[in-house]
């Protein structure tokens, strides 16, 4: 019985994240993804080694252009999203410094038990790639309902509700 009940939530789940990469969202999610990691590394290692900007300097630049660039692939690109910028984007800073908070707390929480930092970073890596994917999605890019859409276990269609039509429920 209990089986039976765990197979059939797996399958649900499975159902769902098959439905997402179909679509493409999770494929594109994790595109950008790799595309600003890209960015962060690049405008590091070009404005450290050949600009000889500090590095204390050079690592937050890098950064927010990387965050930059990912808001706004992931709001046109992945998502399509056609809510107000400036919303969202309050959305995305909130989501950035608990992201910020969150893999601090988890990379000195697991050092702090004899593991590996670099254990701790994987682990806050993956935990924040999650729930960025569901927030992106359903919260700070959301533009409406899906219709027929019930749920993780479903795939939800290709029909979106407007913007306006969202806005007023």
């Amino acid at each position: 019985m209990v089986i039976r009940i765990v197979g059939e939530a797996f399958a649900k789940w499975a159902r769902g994240l098959f439905g997402f990469a179909r679509n493409g969202y999770l494929i594109k999610f994790l595109a950008v993804g790799a595309a600003s990691f890209a960015i962060d590394l690049g405008t590091l290692t070009l404005l450290h080694e050949p600009g000889r900007v500090d590095l204390w300097i050079a690592t937050p630049i890098a950064f927010l252009a990387s965050l930059v660039f990912n808001f706004f692939a992931q709001r046109k690109f992945t998502f399509q999203s056609g809510t107000r910028a400036h919303v969202s984007f309050l959305k995305y800073g909130v989501l950035v410094v608990v992201n910020l908070l969150a893999t601090d707390f988890i990379v000195n929480g697991i050092a702090a038990v004899g593991v590996s930092y670099a254990i701790g970073k994987v682990i806050a890596t993956v935990a924040t790639t999650v729930w960025n994917f569901l927030l992106y999605k359903h919260w700070i890019f959301k533009t409406g309902t899906v219709e027929g859409y019930s749920g993780p276990g479903s795939a939800p269609s290709d029909v979106l509700v407007s913007s306006e039509e969202s806005a007023n429920d």
